[in-house]
Formats: structure tokens, C-alpha cells, sequence
């Protein structure tokens, strides 16, 4: 049985789209008339200026300058960013849209992310900034700085990626943006549509003789994202039986998510003289997520509280495997969860300059905070009763088309209806949680994020005239970031004391699980607390290491040179500098020894409270020279040292130990507050070709010599501090913590070229074509045993967020106020990251994929229309899938299919 869902009044159909917008283009282009002032607008004045921004910095750096004001070229913010060289994004599992980057084959979390050069707060453990909080529509360019300088504070060991809003004096005149897009998703995906609309609107003016500079913007989207049909084999598990080789079993949902984001900008900027400048911004975003999953779940011979051990029947065996049968007593366990979120983002900024005699001097205050506010509502039901002990109901599974490693194209029955409601109840299905003594007939958490960073920058630049060193930049830093994570959790219980006990499901609604094609009851389960569950605060090892916090203060002291002068008979420019990095961390948390824990709450599970500090030093020298090679080339060289701070959950103070008696110590696992960050030697070489301000060639090649890695591990360690005295045991164990291991290296060459084809003949003027790609290789192989994974399957694993092999395209036509475009994005396997269904952190192999997009536009440039700009796209046009693997590329153990995008928009700019 397919669940539909209704739309809302509004589809975008492809075809009708590109025609209307075809139509109107042509009539509107046969009443222009010709002029000699070309402006140079949209794509190509896009490409001109990210060319500007890479040919005029003193490192190597890649840009991205949007179209127009509030427009950049994609839908996110991460999407952009993954078109530039040596760069991927990973997309969400929920939604399918491009969420975090990796840069250079290295994770999110080695990447610095600055709002107008300021660090930002993330909500996650980790620092990795999710992108989505950031509508494009905000923003005016993003430069990622491949190789750093003296003065660049909050730089990544891999990049430093910085998004700027626009500054209101940098435009000539009053400038008024109004956009409104409608999407239809989820086409062609097997399952129901979606549909979504954004709209955004944006003014910059200058007022005072062009002294005072205003800008303000505002964004809203709001998206109800299409079904999702899943279906998970937990690692591709197979049964031995006495016939033969069986499935495991399976976790099979239809999701559906939904979201709403309004972003906030605004800036006032005063320059009443060359001397003086300051400028305040603001920035403001807040979202709401929610994730609806409908399913069903159960093993086969699974043998647990309240499933007996079955037998398989009706068996056809080849090869070992029992391609087609049935198995009884099994209980299914009829999934509806619901994941939401609330997230809050506020940034501002005051920065001041102005000059005292022949210093130019600066201060800058930034704060920067994230608030996340998310709850995982699941319940269970099916078949109410203890089968294994009391002999109540239970179900068959059959299957068939099995042969051992196509679990996902396996045909699955089963002999009840599990959409049928006078059987079916909201019950404790198999006893989880322990049986009869501890119902669960569901579950809840509430997790809560909070993330500020407060920064304070002063410095001062002067020229000189000294040589080869022509002026020097000197700064300091102040810089308090605080992330506190806390979470409750508990079971829900079917009110009235029963532990066997069912309940009605509420409404009639019928969902499927996932690819299986199986109906199953589908119903919400918010304001069921109270009314049908009563809820049992669940207090355990586990959840109390999941609250933390963890403080830093940071100071940076630095210093930069720049220079210009000849060197090896070619003139060169560049700098040279150094940071002085101070660090003084601290966690709290709690501690718990498991082995007084007699239950799961607060009064039989008691912990204490623990906190660490540790305060280190860092310098970090860097040179970057730019060598004019003639005939507007340009060789770069950059070296340096870098850093990256651990991930903020790994620095926790909080965890658990107990006493081993087979082996005679304590044994534990927690953080470690002590972490260092990540630190690495960079080595660049970079040569770029460049043709006027239209065009360029470029071959970049890197390598980092990374001097550790933090993996867990388990260490002699004294527990005497978290051990109460009396108990006679010895206080020396083993506690498996995050520690700063052995690295490697990481190397890889990137080629990029940007070329209008009117420079091959002008009768291909508007042609143009935008490529790079990226071969990324490391010697680093970590144990699988030091990280959080899931369905792994192998002893060993690369570094996290690496693809060996990205290629992006994009081939674009504009010209007479025509836009079209054709790209793709396209990276190779990689191991990446996902949350479980505890809210942790698990790395996990991804397949590599090929994701391409479309648009077609036109822009009316005279008439009463002139100033409006329609547009369409296609995005995913290939449909591709979401793949997560087990041991081999070819034992997939999830996939989901996101479908089509199509979305239609209006622009008007005054």
C-alpha cells in the first residue's frame, strides 16, 4: 500500500516551466534594443569577481561571489561551497540536501567557519558549522582560505571558510531585492511528493553624502520534504539455521521531514572620511526541523524477552542460503518516531578602524551563540504480551529472492495485518528494556545544545619601509567559547501499571514501512505523554556521559609582515608572521561507577561530579609568497603551521568505570579534558594562469604532514580520584579514552579551469564552462576500535570525510538576459558521519555520488518589466540515492532516494 500526500495547491511541472519562461524571455528579447554601456551582470559578473577575490589574495584561496545581491548560484549555502576545488559536502540523511563540507579529503570539524572573519558557534559535540543555519540569501561571498597568514584568527588545519554579508558603501546607489521561489520535491522518488517556498527580501542605501551605509535583509523558507522510503539490514546480518543462511531481519521506514528557517541581516555602516570607518552587523537565524518515521522493525529467530526462538518452514535452499521461507514466533514491532528540533542562531559584530598618524589601527567585539533544543519521541507497538513465558500471539515472516547479499531487493509478507488496529496496540512489543520489571513501551530524550563564543580583537598596521618588508600588522585576540550539552531521557509506559498492557492507536491513518511495501498503523505521538504514557525518568552510565560542558579561553598574539620585492630575478609579493596561541580549557561533567548502579534512576544510579583543566601553548609561523611569472601568471607558495581544536564532546569530563573482578581493576570509558588540538605542517604550491578578469587555469598541490590524531584508546590510568576510600579494591585500571595518537600525511593535487568560450571564437559569446578536479590520497589508517561507528565492517579505517576523487562541472549560457546552466557535483566513496538513534556520533562508509542540477532563467533588461527575472531549476535531476555501506562498496546496508527538485522563482530589483 502507497501513502499519497495531498499537495497544496501549487506543482511545479518542468515543462510548462522552462516554456513559459522561454516564451517570455523571447518576447521581451525582440523589444531590447541594443546599447553600447555593457554591464556585465549575473553568472559572468559572478565568475569576475571570484576571479578578483583569487587573483588579488596574498594566499590561495577560492571564492564564490553571488550572482546578485541575495543571490547565490544554489539553493544552500553548502551546495555553493562544494563547487569550488578540493571541496565536498556530505548531504543530510533526512533531507538530501548538502549540509556539511569536507575540504582538502579532511571532515567539517577540521575546517574554521567565520561570519565576517568572526568564529562562529555550532550545534553539535563537534565545531563543524552546519551550513543550513546560513541562508544564501544572506550572504554576498564566501572565500575559503586554503593556506593561512599571521592575521587570520580561527583558521581550520584544513581550511578557513568565511561567509560575508554585503557592506552597504561598497554599492553605488539604493538597491532593493524582492525574491519568491515555489519547489515541488521528492518526483520520481517512488514515494509522496513534497513542496516547499522561499521567499527573502533585501535594501542597502546610502544616505548622509554616502557616509552612512544601511543593509537589511530577511529570508523565509519553509519546506515539507517528500517521503522517504528506507529499509536498513544492520549491517547486512544473516542467520545461520539448520536449512541454511536466513535474513536477520530489517528496520524498514517511510520518513518525511519538514522545516521552516527565518534569517535575519543587517548592517550600518558610518565612513564620514577615508580615516575613519565602523561598521555594526547582526545576523539572525532560527529553524524548527521535524522528522516523521512510520515502519516496521523486528529479527527473525530473534529469541528475546518476549520473542521465543522460531523455526523456519516451507524452506528452498541454493548455494547455503535459504532463498525463499518462512519463519514463526516472530513479533514485529510497528515503529512511529518523531525527531524535532528548535535551533537559534545570533551573531553581531562591531568593528572599528580608523588612522593615528601613520598607523592604521582596529578593534573588533563579536559574539557569536547557538542555541539547540531537539526531542526523539518513539514508540512501539504490535502484538501486546510475554510470548516467550506466557504463550500469547504471535506472527509469521516470509520471504523470498534471497541470496545472501541483496537483503534491500528481498521480498517480505507477513501473516497479520500490521495496519489492523484491534490487533495491533501501543504496547512494550519484546521487552527491551528488561522485561516485565522495566516496561518500555517507548522512549523520549530531550537533548540541549548551547554554544557562545565571545571575541575581542585588537591591532594596529603601519607601512614601511624597510627592504623587502613594506608594512606590519600587529594583533591580538581575546577569545571565550563555552558549549554545555544536557539531555534527559525516559521510557514511556502504557499508564495503569500493567508491563504487558495495550493501548489503542489512536486515528485510522496508514503509512507503509518503507521499501517492504508493508501497511502499517501510522499515527503522531505528540500529546500522547500523560494521556496514554506516563513517562519514568531513565538515569544510566550512558545518558549521564552525555551531559557536559566544556570552556575555552583562547588568546592569540600575532604578528604579520607583508612583503614585496624580487626574489630568483621575479617579483614577488606575500607575507610572513606568527601566532602565539594560548589555551586554557576546562570540562565538567559526572562520573559514575556502574557498579553501584542497581537501577536506572537518580536514586539507584548515583554520580558525582568531576571537572579537569589544562592550559597549553602553540606557535604557528606562515609564509606565503606570490611569484609574477609574467604575462599575468602567478606561482604561489605557502607554508605553515596549523591547528585544529578536538572535537568539544571528545574534551568532556564525563563517564563511567566500574570494577572488573575477573580481571581485578577498574576498567572506564569517558573524555578527555587534557585533548590537544590536531597539529600539522602545510605545504602548498600553486600556479594560476589568468586571462584578463574572465578566465583562468590553475594546478594547486598540498601536502600535510599531521603530527597526531585523537582516537580512543585504552590507558593505565589511577582512578583514586573518582574511587571513594574504604572500598580495599586497588585503584589502578584502564580507562579508554580520546587521546592525541600517531598522524601521517595527507596530499593531493587540484585543477580548475573557468573559460568563457568567446575567447575561442566570439561566435560562442555566452558560453562558458567552469571544471575542477581533486585526487586526494593519505597514508593515515586508524583503528576501527578508536572511533564511534556503525556497521563499519572492516578492522581499519581512512581518514573521516576523504574522497580520493571530486570532479565538479558546470556549463552556463548568458547572454540578452538568457540564463542556463547544466552542473554536477560528483565525489568517490568516503567514510562520513551520521547521529544513531541515541544522538550520537557514528562514522559510517558512504557511497560516492553524482548529484546534477539545472537552471534556466531570463532577465528583463527594458520595459515596464525591467528589473524582474524569472527562473527555474531542477535539482538531482539523476535521482541519486544516499548509500551507506558495510566491509565493501557492494554490501549496502542502507539507501534512500530522495527523487527530483523542481522550483520556480520570481526576482525583482530595483
Amino acid at each position: 500500500m502507497k501513502q499519497t500526500i495531498q499537495q497544496r495547491g501549487f506543482r511545479v511541472n518542468p515543462v510548462a516551466a522552462g516554456c513559459a519562461v522561454l516564451l517570455l524571455a523571447a518576447s521581451a528579447a525582440q523589444a531590447q534594443q541594443a546599447s553600447d554601456n555593457v554591464v556585465v551582470t549575473g553568472i559572468r559578473a559572478s565568475i569576475e569577481s571570484a576571479i578578483s577575490t583569487k587573483k588579488n589574495a596574498e594566499g590561495i584561496v577560492e571564492a564564490i561571489s553571488a550572482e546578485d545581491i541575495g543571490k547565490l548560484p544554489d539553493t544552500t549555502v553548502a551546495e555553493s561551497i562544494s563547487r569550488l576545488p578540493g571541496v565536498a559536502s556530505q548531504r543530510s540523511k533526512s533531507t538530501g540536501r548538502a549540509q556539511s563540507v569536507s575540504v582538502r579529503g579532511m571532515s567539517p570539524d577540521f575546517n574554521g567557519a567565520l561570519l565576517n572573519g568572526r568564529e562562529q558557534a555550532s550545534t553539535g559535540d563537534s565545531r563543524g558549522v552546519e551550513f543550513d543555519q546560513f541562508p544564501a540569501e544572506l550572504l554576498s561571498s564566501i572565500v575559503i582560505h586554503k593556506t593561512p597568514d599571521g592575521a587570520l584568527v580561527g583558521q581550520g588545519l584544513a581550511s578557513t571558510i568565511d561567509l560575508r554579508t554585503v557592506r552597504p558603501l561598497d554599492f553605488k546607489k539604493r538597491t532593493m531585492t524582492a525574491t519568491l521561489r515555489k519547489q515541488t520535491s521528492g518526483i520520481d522518488s517512488g514515494a509522496g511528493e513534497g513542496s516547499g517556498d522561499r521567499q527573502s527580501f533585501s535594501y542597502i542605501d546610502q544616505f548622509a553624502d554616502r557616509t552612512i551605509g544601511v543593509a537589511l535583509g530577511f529570508t523565509k523558507l519553509s519546506d515539507k520534504g517528500a517521503e522517504q522510503q528506507k529499509f536498513n539490514t544492520w549491517g547486512g546480518w544473516n542467520v545461520d539455521t539448520p536449512q541454511g543462511k536466513i535474513p536477520g531481519g530489517f528496520t524498514a521506514d517511510t520518513e518525511q521531514s519538514s522545516s521552516k528557517r527565518e534569517g535575519l541581516m543587517g548592517v550600518l555602516q558610518f565612513k564620514p572620511n577615508k580615516d575613519f570607518e565602523s561598521t555594526l552587523d547582526v545576523f539572525r537565524s532560527t529553524g524548527t526541523f521535524a522528522l516523521k518515521k512510520t515502519g516496521l522493525e523486528g529479527a527473525f529467530l530473534d529469541n528475546s524477552n518476549y520473542d521465543p526462538t522460531g523455526t523456519v518452514t516451507n524452506a528452498t535452499v541454493a548455494d547455503g542460503f535459504v532463498t525463499s521461507g518462512t519463519v514463526d514466533k516472530y513479533k514485529g514491532v510497528i515503529r512511529n518516531h518523531l525527531e524535532s528540533g528548535d535551533d537559534k542562531l545570533n551573531s553581531w559584530g562591531w568593528n572599528t578602524k580608523f588612522k593615528a598618524g601613520d598607523w592604521k589601527l582596529a578593534a573588533d567585539l563579536a559574539q557569536s551563540k547557538v542555541t539547540r533544543e531537539s526531542s526523539r519521541y518513539e514508540t512501539t507497538a504490535g502484538l501486546p504480551g510475554d510470548a516467550k513465558n506466557n504463550g500469547t500471539a504471535t506472527d509469521t515472516m516470509s520471504w523470498s529472492g534471497f541470496n545472501g547479499t541483496n537483503l534491500a531487493d528481498v521480498k517480505f509478507v507477513t501473516g497479520l495485518n500490521y495496519a489492523d488496529r484491534s490487533v495491533m496496540k501501543l504496547t512494550d512489543v519484546n521487552g527491551w528494556s528488561g522485561g516485565a520489571s522495566s516496561p518500555q513501551a517507548g522512549y523520549v530524550a530531550l537533548p540541549l545544545v548551547t554554544d557562545k563564543v565571545d571575541n575581542l580583537r585588537l591591532n594596529a598596521y603601519r607601512n614601511l619601509d624597510m627592504g623587502h618588508l613594506i608594512g606590519a600588522e600587529v594583533g591580538i585576540n581575546f577569545a571565550d567559547r563555552s558549549k554545555v550539552r544536557s539531555v534527559e531521557e525516559g521510557r514511556l509506559v502504557i499508564k495503569g501499571g500493567d508491563p504487558y498492557a495495550g493501548a489503542d492507536i489512536p486515528g485510522s491513518a496508514v503509512g507503509v514501512a518503507g521499501t517492504t511495501g508493508l501497511a502499517v498503523a501510522s499515527w503522531d505521538p505528540r500529546g500522547s505523554l500523560d494521556t496514554i504514557y506516563d513517562l519514568a525518568k531513565k538515569v544510566d552510565a550512558n545518558i549521564l556521559n552525555k551531559g557536559w560542558s566544556v570552556n575555552e579561553k583562547v588568546t592569540t598574539t600575532y604578528v604579520k609582515g607583508d612583503l614585496d620585492g624580487q626574489l630568483f630575478g621575479l617579483s614577488y609579493r606575500g607575507n610572513v608572521g606568527a601566532q602565539v596561541v594560548q589555551t586554557r580549557q576546562s570540562s565538567s561533567g559526572t562520573s559514575v561507577d556502574t557498579a553501584t548502579c542497581t537501577g536506572n534512576t537518580e536514586a539507584t544510579c548515583p554520580s558525582n561530579t568531576v571537572g579537569f583543566s589544562k592550559s597549553y601553548t602553540d606557535v604557528n609561523p606562515s609564509l606565503n609568497l606570490n611569484f609574477d611569472a609574467g604575462n599575468d601568471q602567478v606561482v604561489r607558495v605557502g607554508v605553515a603551521k596549523v591547528l585544529a581544536r578536538p572535537n568539544m564532546g571528545d574534551m568532556r569530563a564525563s563517564g563511567g568505570f566500574s570494577f572488573d573482578s575477573t580481571k581485578g581493576y577498574y576498567t572506564g570509558e569517558a573524555g578527555n579534558p587534557n585533548l590537544e588540538p590536531f597539529r600539522a605542517k602545510s605545504y602548498d604550491i600553486s600556479y594560476e594562469k589568468y586571462f584578463g578578469k574572465k578566465a583562468y587555469f590553475s594546478v594547486a598541490g598540498f601536502y600535510k604532514d599531521l603530527d597526531s590524531y585523537i582516537l580512543k584508546t585504552a590507558l593505565p590510568y589511577d582512578f583514586k580520584d573518582y574511587v571513594p576510600a574504604g572500598l580495599g579494591n586497588p585503584t589502578q585500571g584502564t580507562m579508554t579514552l580520546p587521546i592525541n595518537g600517531q598522524g601521517g600525511s595527507i596530499q593531493g593535487i587540484e585543477l580548475a579551469v573557468n573559460l568563457p568560450f568567446s575567447m575561442l571564437t566570439e561566435k560562442l559569446d555566452g558560453f562558458g564552462l567552469q571544471a575542477n578536479v581533486s585526487n586526494t590520497r593519505s597514508s593515515v589508517s586508524l583503528p576501527t576500535a578508536g572511533f564511534s561507528t556503525q556497521e563499519i565492517g572492516a578492522e581499519s579505517i581512512p581518514l573521516p570525510g576523504l574522497s580520493k576523487n571530486v570532479t565538479n562541472l558546470r556549463a552556463y549560457y548568458e547572454k540578452s538576459g538568457f540564463q542556463v546552466s547544466l552542473a554536477s557535483r560528483k565525489r568517490s566513496d568516503f567514510l562520513g558521519e551520521i547521529s544513531d538513534y541515541q544522538d550520537n556520533r557514528q562514522l559510517t562508509f558512504i557511497k560516492g555520488e553524482n548529484v546534477v542540477d539545472a537552471q534556466i532563467g531570463y532577465e528583463f533588461q527594458t520595459g515596464q518589466l525591467k528589473g524582474l527575472s524569472v527562473l527555474f531549476q531542477g535539482i538531482n535531476l539523476t535521482n541519486a540515492e544516499f548509500k551507506r555501506y558495510s566491509g565493501t562498496p557492494d554490501n549496502i546496508v542502507e539507501r534512500v532516494k530522495y527523487g527530483k527538485t523542481y522550483l520556480m522563482g520570481l526576482t525583482y530589483k530595483y
